[in-house]
């Protein structure tokens, strides 16, 4: 993790208790740096190599659990990742793709059968991304859930996107889908949300060259299942699921950082 990521990410996170019993907790960085290590290697916790100086499993999988229930710590990416979109014309891309395998045994929040093997449970992505295919919401929902049924808090769950003059945008000028989510429910209430639904209709033909506009969806899909630890769900709790929001703060992260690059100095 290199010091820029750092300096946005610890004002993110609760402060440690001054005057808190037992001996002197790992540094927060450190104690993030094994998190990432568990997300990308996808290991067991207590299989953590103490000598990478992280800590033990169990104290990173507690600080994990303690910046969670602080409710504190939020990706700072989606926010500062906007300025890769400027100058170019808005457009968002929703998508439900990226089922996980299977669940834990004795299951947990938000499973469900497969819709590919039924005798075992998982849970699934929903995620929409801009034209470029910068995350910028994710739910998880069990395995069963219809697609359709997400759309609308997908969309509602987008953040504020600053970069450009004036308020910070909340709504696309566009939503892309393809027949899965053709709904009258759901185009009526994007119409009412001032997004112009951009879904092919089914039993219609495909609305042309829709196809090379949400493959861009498939991408960050292929981005998020490079972290190993997303492709099967092993905690039962799901609000310790944070390694989503992790992979996705990371995505935007090297976005941001690429477009940088590019900008020349003067």
């Amino acid at each position: 993790m290199d010091d820029d990521l750092w300096a946005l990410i610890e004002p993110l996170l609760p402060p440690w208790p001054e005057r808190s019993p037992g001996p002197k907790p790992v540094d927060d960085r450190r104690c993030l740096q094994g998190i990432l290590f568990v997300l990308y290697q996808d290991i067991a916790w207590q299989l953590l190599p103490q000598e990478l100086g992280f800590g033990s499993g169990q104290s990173c999988w507690r600080r994990l659990e303690r910046w969670q229930q602080g409710r504190r710590f939020r990706p700072a990416a989606p926010s500062t990742a906007c300025r890769v979109e400027r100058g170019r014309r808005t457009r968002l891309v929703a998508s439900m793709r990226g089922r996980f395998p299977r669940a834990r045994e004795k299951r947990g929040a938000a499973t469900g059968p497969s819709p590919v093997d039924r005798r075992k449970t998982g849970s699934k992505h929903h995620l929409i991304c801009d034209g470029r295919g910068t995350p910028l919401h994710v739910i998880t929902t069990a395995a069963n859930v219809n697609d359709v049924t997400q759309t609308l808090a997908l969309v509602d769950g987008i953040p504020p996107v600053a970069g450009r003059v004036g308020h910070p945008r909340r709504r696309p000028d566009a939503l892309l889908g393809a027949k899965a989510y053709d709904s009258k429910a759901v185009r009526r209430e994007l119409r009412s949300r001032r997004v112009m639904p951009v879904i092919s209709r089914k039993g219609a033909p495909n609305i042309k060259g829709l196809g090379k506009l949400r493959y861009v969806v498939e991408q960050t899909f292929s981005l998020l299942h490079q972290f190993k630890r997303l492709a099967v769900r092993w905690e039962r709790r799901l609000e310790l699921h944070a390694f989503v929001s992790l992979a996705c703060s990371i995505i935007c992260w090297r976005r941001l950082k690429k477009t940088d690059d590019r900008v020349p100095s003067g």
